[in-house]
C-alpha cells in the first residue's frame, strides 16, 4: 500500500451507517440505532399480514398489498373475455414488474453498500444475533460449531462471563422464536384473524397444527445449529446481495490499516482479536473482500476496534471505506501477498 497517499477522509456513505471513526460513544449509539431499525422491521414482518400490508390469501386466492386486493388480472381470461396474450400481459404487469422493481432496489443498494438489508433490517438476522449473544453467555461460543472460545474480555475491558445455566434461556428462546416465525408465516398464507383466533381458542385445524408443528421443529433446529449456515449458503436474498457487492470494486467495505497491524497485538489480552469475536457471521474482518463474501455490514467489528483503540491517538485500525479508498484497501492486500 502506498503510505504516501493522502490520508483517507471520513465518508458519509449512507446516513444510517455513519459514525465518527474512533468515537466509542458514537459507535454504541450507532449499534442502538441499528437495533432500532431491526426491531422496527421485525415488527413490520409480524404485523404486515394483520393489516393486509402484504400477504397471499389461499382461501380467497389473491394477494393483499397495502390494504388493497392484488390480483393477476386473469379473471377476464378465465371468463373467456380476454385473449392469452392479454392474460400474459396482465401477469407481466401485475407480478413480474413489481418483483423486478423490488429486486432492482435491493440489488442496487447492495451494489453500493453490500448486504445492508441483512445487517440492518432482516428479521432472520436479528434472531441470529440474539441467539449468538445468549449462546455466548451459556457456552463462551457464539455457535456450537466454533472450535475456540470467544475472548474472555469484551472490547470495553469488562470480563465476558460464561454460565451454563444460560442454556435454560438459549433453548426456550430458539424454540420461542421458531414458533413465532411459524405462526407469522402461516398468517402470510391464511387470514390472520382465523389463524390467531384458532390459536388462542385452541381450535387449530389439522393442517394448521401440522404446519405450525413442522415449521417450529425445523426452525428451532435451524436457529440452534444452522443459523449462520443458512445466511451464508441458503438465503437467496443474501446471496444475490453478495454477488452484486462483489461486482463493485468501489462498494462499501471494511478497510484495514495493515501498516499498523502490530497495534492488533494489544487489542485484547492473550493476543485475541475483538473484531473477530464481534462478527456475528463468524468472519475475520481484517481479511480480503472475497473472504468477507457474506459480510452483513452490521459494523460491529468496526465499533469493537474503535472501542479497543479509544486511547490510541492514531485511532482504530478498521473503518468503512468506499470508492478509491476501497480499491486501495484491496490493492494493499495484493501488495502484501506479492511481497
Amino acid at each position: 500500500m502506498n503510505t504516501g497517499a493522502p490520508a483517507r477522509k471520513p465518508q458519509r456513505v449512507i446516513p444510517i451507517a455513519t459514525a465518527p471513526a474512533g468515537d466509542a460513544a458514537a459507535a454504541a449509539a450507532m449499534q442502538r440505532r441499528r437495533r432500532a431499525f431491526q426491531a422496527g422491521f421485525f415488527a413490520l414482518f409480524v404485523l404486515a399480514p394483520v393489516f393486509d400490508l402484504f400477504r397471499y390469501d389461499l382461501d380467497a386466492d389473491h394477494a393483499w398489498l397495502l390494504g388493497m386486493e392484488w390480483r393477476l388480472g386473469l379473471d377476464p381470461f378465465l371468463a373467456g373475455q380476454a385473449s392469452a396474450l392479454e392474460a400474459a400481459g396482465s401477469i407481466i404487469l401485475n407480478l413480474f414488474v413489481p418483483l423486478l422493481a423490488l429486486a432492482a432496489l435491493v440489488i442496487g443498494a447492495a451494489w453500493k453498500w453490500g448486504r445492508l438489508y441483512c445487517g440492518w433490517l432482516c428479521p432472520h438476522f436479528s434472531v441470529v444475533e440474539s441467539i449468538n449473544r445468549l449462546m455466548a453467555r451459556a457456552s463462551g461460543k457464539a455457535s456450537v460449531w466454533d472450535r475456540h472460545l470467544l475472548p474472555a474480555w469484551k472490547p470495553d475491558g469488562r470480563p465476558a462471563r460464561v454460565d451454563a445455566r444460560w442454556w435454560g434461556v438459549v433453548v426456550p428462546a430458539a424454540v420461542g422464536f421458531a414458533f413465532l416465525w411459524a405462526v407469522v408465516l402461516l398468517t402470510y398464507l391464511l387470514p390472520p384473524a382465523q389463524v390467531y383466533g384458532n390459536l388462542f381458542a385452541g381450535e387449530l385445524t389439522r393442517n394448521q397444527a401440522i404446519f405450525l408443528t413442522a415449521a417450529t421443529v425445523v426452525l428451532s433446529l435451524e436457529f440452534l445449529f444452522a443459523r449462520h449456515l443458512f445466511c451464508r449458503f441458503v438465503c437467496a436474498v443474501g446471496l444475490f446481495q453478495s454477488l452484486a457487492w462483489m461486482g463493485n470494486r468501489d462498494a462499501l467495505v471494511v478497510g484495514f490499516e495493515r501498516e499498523r497491524a502490530s497495534d492488533c497485538s494489544n487489542c485484547l489480552p492473550d493476543r485475541q482479536s475483538a473484531c473477530d469475536a464481534a462478527c456475528p457471521m463468524r468472519l475475520r474482518p481484517r481479511n480480503i473482500k472475497r473472504h468477507m463474501f457474506t459480510c452483513t455490514q452490521c459494523r460491529q467489528c468496526v465499533d469493537a476496534c474503535a472501542t479497543t483503540q479509544h486511547a490510541n491517538p492514531q485511532g482504530p485500525l478498521l473503518s468503512w471505506v468506499a470508492g478509491e479508498a476501497a480499491r486501495q484497501n484491496e490493492a494493499g492486500f495484493r501488495a502484501l501477498k506479492d511481497r
